[in-house]
């Protein structure tokens, strides 16, 4: 098994990070057209069916319970086969109670596959090399999504494929390149075992709200800022497509940079020019009527999630090496619990005032950027804050 110099753990999260996008991007791209063509949804099945989609993020502690039978590597794999069967079966059942089921199985997939690739990531990585490699991932999964969108637009404007062929092609392509890992590569072992139990440490409490106020703007961004460009400037579907297209070379363009940058100038100051930018993002959202200038900042903000890799290098720096399978699904989770609230709670205001959501999300960037400050120059076990210490065995 091992003659062969490519099968390293670095070319399994390299195909891993093409698999993910080929299955997501194929539901994402097609899905809202499809509920409404084919299954009649209104605003309140698919409000339903994009809770249901959030469960399982909210439910990822529940990682470390599976790694008791399933060991990281092949858990991976594993749910990256889920996420595929769930793409490929959603054109087979295009009824309410059949797409909130395909729905349920594709986000477990691709919620238990997210926080395992993180944790393997993290573990697999070198601390002085992570920033980067994490970027590079980036990058290939943002290129893979640029092809998936381009064949997407071929196969329907110009082969007329019916959707229920094309979300079975995109499904079953993850399922295959799943299975190729799962038969072509040696199971690597971690330095490090990991804990399997549930692990909450006091000591990690900054690296928890920062990840709970990226929640809640990342929800912000997923769910007002695109109905911003449709509702308040009547953006076209192939319109919000080709904003998603340039974000996508954005992110294949710059996101291994950024992660060198971040290596260069340590997790603080990244962490900073994020959520200053954020902050100037959102308060410009709030007020924007150029439809131009909307879809400008539509890609900015965009740009910053690959800054956002300045967190996780952050926790691999302060934790202990066999707690990071634990606090991956642990992070995930305290991540979703804003994707279950800010939505529904953001989306009563929004009736009230549009502006009044995004002026909302700088607050979250406020917030965020003074817990920044508290990162020190050099986290390390031991140095995890620079204010509100907590001592290493709490």
């Amino acid at each position: 098994m091992h003659e062969h110099p490519w099968k390293t753990p670095r070319t399994l999260l390299i195909l891993m990070s093409v698999a993910m996008p080929v299955a997501f991007s194929t539901w994402s791209a097609l899905l809202n057209n499809f509920v409404i063509e084919r299954a009649a949804f209104t605003g309140v099945e698919i409000g339903i069916l994009q809770s249901l989609r959030e469960v399982p993020g909210f439910l990822a502690f529940t990682t470390v319970f599976v790694l008791l039978v399933v060991r990281e590597q092949p858990f991976a794999v594993i749910a990256l086969a889920i996420l595929g069967a769930g793409v490929a079966l959603a054109g087979f059942f295009p009824t309410p109670i059949g797409l909130y089921c395909t729905t349920v199985l594709m986000s477990a997939g691709f919620h238990y596959f997210e926080v395992l690739k993180q944790s393997l990531a993290l573990q697999w990585f070198r601390k002085e090399e992570a920033p980067q490699a994490f970027g590079k991932l980036i990058s290939i999964g943002a290129i893979t999504s640029l092809v998936v969108y381009a064949a997407l637009w071929c196969l329907l404007e110009l082969l007329h494929l019916d959707y229920v062929w094309i979300f079975a092609l995109g499904g079953g392509v993850c399922v295959g390149l799943a299975l190729f890992m799962w038969l072509g590569f040696p199971n690597f072992k971690a330095e490090y075992e990991q804990t399997t139990e549930l692990v909450l440490r006091k000591r990690y409490w900054l690296y928890y709200a920062l990840q709970f106020l990226s929640g809640a703007r990342r929800q912000i961004f997923v769910v007002f800022a695109a109905f911003l460009m449709v509702e308040k400037f009547g953006y076209s579907a192939s319109q919000v497509a080709l904003l998603f297209l340039i974000n996508y070379l954005f992110n294949w363009v710059f996101a291994e940079r950024i992660g060198g940058l971040i290596g260069r100038i340590g997790e603080r100051k990244a962490l900073t020019i994020e959520y200053l930018g954020l902050i100037v993002v959102f308060v410009a959202y709030a007020y924007v009527e150029n439809p131009y200038i909307g879809a400008a900042l539509y890609v900015v903000d965009h740009m910053f999630f690959a800054l956002a890799i300045a967190m996780s290098t952050y926790f691999q720096k302060i934790a202990s090496p066999g707690d990071i399978a634990s606090s991956a699904g642990v992070s995930f989770t305290i991540n979703h619990i804003a994707a279950i609230v800010v939505p529904a709670a953001l989306g009563l205001v929004w009736m009230v005032s549009t502006a009044a959501v995004f002026l909302i999300g700088a607050g979250f960037a406020v917030c965020s950027l003074l817990l920044s400050q508290n990162i020190p120059a050099r986290p390390v076990e031991g140095n995890e804050v620079n204010w509100g210490r907590v001592e290493a065995a709490g």
